[in-house]
């Protein structure tokens, strides 16, 4: 991981901001980026005594995408990994399928599927150059579980896994590798704003739901995001990787 230069998207806090400080203490150039200010990030990287390049990030407008690549090469000269972390899902309202307002769904297509679409064609350029290049898309166990009372998230989700496959089938051939992660609901700021007062009953119930019954920590995953970020996965494309306990088994 030493000297990788890694974007990770939505890095303000939570999910992101633990991906890009264990990056950055594995070796790595980290580049946080977000809406949200990343300036808690980038010190808590540099108080470790790393580099860390804050970005401000709007993933629902090309233009802000391609700035921010550019931004990165300017100052690292090359982009290594995409770890596409940002997404909407605490502020989403969770309600039955036919009851999501309109202007919900599509502020969460835009964000978690469209964010996606624009990052991966943002960086894809500069790692076709370079002949080499890993994206992560983090999906969701949403998408393949059905999560009820989230059709919208869910759906959004299940978007970003067809469409890492077929990015990975696209740029295969110019040695970038593209791949999924799908947790299970992880115990983040996010989680607890979306389940509201339901959120330790609602822990309680997926983790029961798993083979292994307990709930997912932060710490319990971004061993997998190191994994596809390392050469260590220099052979691995296409896929999702599960990170839900056993709650489903492909």
């Amino acid at each position: 991981m030493k000297n990788k230069v890694i974007i990770v998207t939505g890095a303000a806090r939570g999910l992101g901001q633990k991906y890009a400080i264990e990056l950055s203490n594995a070796g790595a150039l980290v580049v946080a980026a977000d809406i949200n200010s990343c300036e808690e990030t980038k010190k808590l990287i540099e108080e470790k005594g790393s580099d860390c390049l804050s970005i401000e990030l709007d993933v629902t407008n090309y233009n802000s995408c391609e700035d921010l690549v550019a931004k990165t090469l300017q100052n690292y000269k090359k982009i290594d990994v995409l770890v596409n972390n940002a997404a909407l899902y605490g502020t989403l309202k969770s309600s039955r399928f036919e009851d999501i307002d309109p202007k919900q769904w599509d502020q969460a297509m835009s964000v978690n599927v469209k964010g996606v679409w624009n990052c991966c064609r943002a960086v894809v350029p500069t790692m076709r150059k370079q002949k080499s290049g890993s994206i992560i898309n983090i999906a969701s166990l949403a998408a393949i579980y059905g999560m009820p009372y989230a059709a919208d998230y869910a759906t959004s989700k299940a978007a970003v896994l067809g469409l890492t496959r077929v990015i990975a089938r696209e740029v295969g051939k110019d040695g970038i590798r593209v791949n999924s992660v799908a947790p299970s609901m992880v115990k983040t700021e996010s989680a607890e704003e979306f389940l509201g007062e339901k959120a330790e009953r609602g822990f309680e119930v997926i983790a029961k739901g798993q083979i292994l019954q307990k709930t997912l920590e932060v710490d319990d995953i971004y061993g997998t995001i190191l994994y596809l970020a390392s050469d260590q996965s220099k052979f691995v494309t296409g896929q999702t990787l599960m990170v839900d306990g056993g709650s489903v088994l492909l």
